[in-house]
């Protein structure tokens, strides 16, 4: 490597008692007597202008260099691993003559090193400031690799090795001899970001190095974290599919059809949950709520009331007695006592007779509404009729069930030969109407729904065409949860849509 004058940068300090393994030295100012004899570094972009004439410096490890914390104009804080202090000095020296200010620290090995490039203890921290990191290593492949297991493979890259596993997120440019160069290849595949050559390399090209070296590593960490978010995306979606029901309708000459759209951006899973189930005295039970708040607290709230909801149903429980304790439930699982949930809950009961005669003949049902919109009764030969609603009772979680003032009553509604029933949550009907702050509402859905119907849409069509209206009236997406369920009277088999 090029030396300058005396063989030293200037205002860098000497490399004395590096031949007894002590680390080198602060920088400290060399006076100068006559003009410059060359043209000033061309500073950092980050770089004060206090660095412009002490481009570089060797300093003691852990010293009062960089000791108040990174800065946005501060030097690159480079970690040379060489045991041969020549060596440092021709690394210092072309540091020097780089043009870029650099902040040098030597090791004499990997131990050394690894005590420069752990973080300090927690207990260490208080009460100082953090020493900033290392922007890059240079490590000299024939320094001491001081291995914890001599019996590992040697393959001239033990010392890489060890560095990579001991600072996995630090960027690495190994030094080697021309002799060397497959070498220096075969370090950059094995984890370095770039090889350089012993007294081959200039300041411009070390400093090019080493700029490569910090970019490719920061690119390589993007793509891993990149990497990783994908994995985790794919694992969560997978859980939130299995965390939505399947409904258990056999036998029960039902067409079910469901769509659930979450309001947070990437989520499969949101506050609103629904149920559906078949017991084995033939009664028909389906349930649909939401959760106040749009978080993956609440989506979990959210499963835990449809799984606990469904539990209790194939234990026996129904009506209030089934509200009453799905609210305690609520209330151990939820994170604040503000925290409720609005709850829809059909309990159809089978039709007197047998056979596919008695399908949808004289049907009834129990219509249970905690604080929830009443579904919408779509009749063949009529328009949807919202069911009433003057028994609802509070949400779940709002009233105290001890003292009484949380009770949901029954109401008793008559199903129509043929009856499809919508049930849905209020993200539906809360969105806007043009560009004012009317809202949508229920008597707009019904209308929405009867205009659709009229159409000839049935079944998935009619709630997807439904539910691309509302959204375009509401001038874009919807940022609330949406449930939406179609049950239908069907004399066929279960139809799952």
């Amino acid at each position: 490597m090029p030396a300058t004058g005396d063989g030293r940068a200037p205002g860098a300090a000497d490399l004395a008692g590096a031949h007894d393994g002590a680390p080198v030295g602060h920088a400290r100012n060399r006076a100068t007597t006559g003009p410059a004899t060359a043209a000033p570094p061309i500073p950092h972009p980050r770089s004060r202008a206090a660095h412009a004439s002490h481009p570089s410096h060797i300093s003691e490890p852990g010293g009062p260099a960089g000791a108040d914390g990174p800065a946005d104009d501060a030097p690159l804080r480079l970690l040379v691993i060489e045991d041969d202090a020549s060596d440092a000095q021709l690394i210092k020296d072309a540091a020097a003559d780089s043009g870029t200010s650099i902040e040098i620290h030597w090791a004499r090995g990997l131990d050394q090193a690894t005590e420069l490039l752990a973080p300090p203890a927690p207990w260490a921290r208080r009460g100082r400031s953090r020493t900033p990191e290392f922007g890059c290593v240079l490590l000299d492949l024939t320094a001491p690799a001081d291995l914890p297991h001599p019996s590992d493979s040697s393959d001239g890259l033990e010392g890489l090795h060890e560095l990579l596993r001991r600072a996995p997120h630090t960027p690495v440019v190994v030094l080697t001899d021309a002799a060397g160069a497959e070498l220096g290849a075969a370090a950059v595949a094995a984890g370095a970001q770039d090889f350089l050559l012993k007294h081959e390399t200039d300041g411009p090209l070390l400093a090019r190095a080493l700029r490569y070296a910090v970019e490719r590593k920061r690119a390589d960490e993007s793509q891993r974290r990149l990497v990783e978010a994908e994995l985790r995306g794919q694992e969560n979606a997978r859980l939130q599919r299995h965390l939505l029901p399947t409904p258990l309708l056999d036998g029960a000459g039902l067409s079910f059809t469901r769509r659930y759209r979450p309001g947070r951006r990437r989520a499969l899973l949101g506050g609103d949950f629904y149920d559906a189930v078949r017991t084995d005295d033939g009664t028909v039970h389906v349930v649909i709520g939401d959760v106040c708040g749009h978080g993956p607290d609440e989506a979990a709230l959210g499963v835990a009331l449809r799984i606990a909801w469904r539990t209790l149903v194939f234990a026996g429980l129904t009506g209030e007695a089934l509200l009453t304790t799905l609210q305690h439930v609520l209330e151990h699982e939820r994170r604040s006592d503000e925290i409720f949930a609005t709850l829809c809950m059909l309990v159809i009961e089978p039709a007197a007779g047998s056979g596919l005669d008695a399908l949808g003949a004289g049907e009834r049902a129990r219509l249970y509404l905690a604080g929830h919109p009443a579904p919408l009764l779509l009749g063949r030969d009529h328009g949807p009729i919202t069911l009433p609603a003057d028994l609802a009772g509070p949400a779940l979680g709002l009233l105290p069930c001890h003292d009484g003032q949380a009770a949901w009553p029954a109401h008793e509604v008559e199903l129509p030969v043929g009856w499809r029933l919508l049930l849905y949550t209020d993200g539906l009907i809360e969105g806007r109407v043009g560009a004012g702050s009317r809202r949508l509402g229920q008597d707009g859905l019904a209308d929405l729904i009867g205009d659709h119907q009229a159409a000839g849409l049935t079944r998935g069509r009619l709630v997807d065409s439904a539910i691309a209206e509302v959204e375009e009236l509401n001038g874009g997406a919807l940022t609330d949860d949406v449930a939406v369920l179609l049950l239908e009277r069907n004399p066929v088999q279960l139809i799952l849509g």
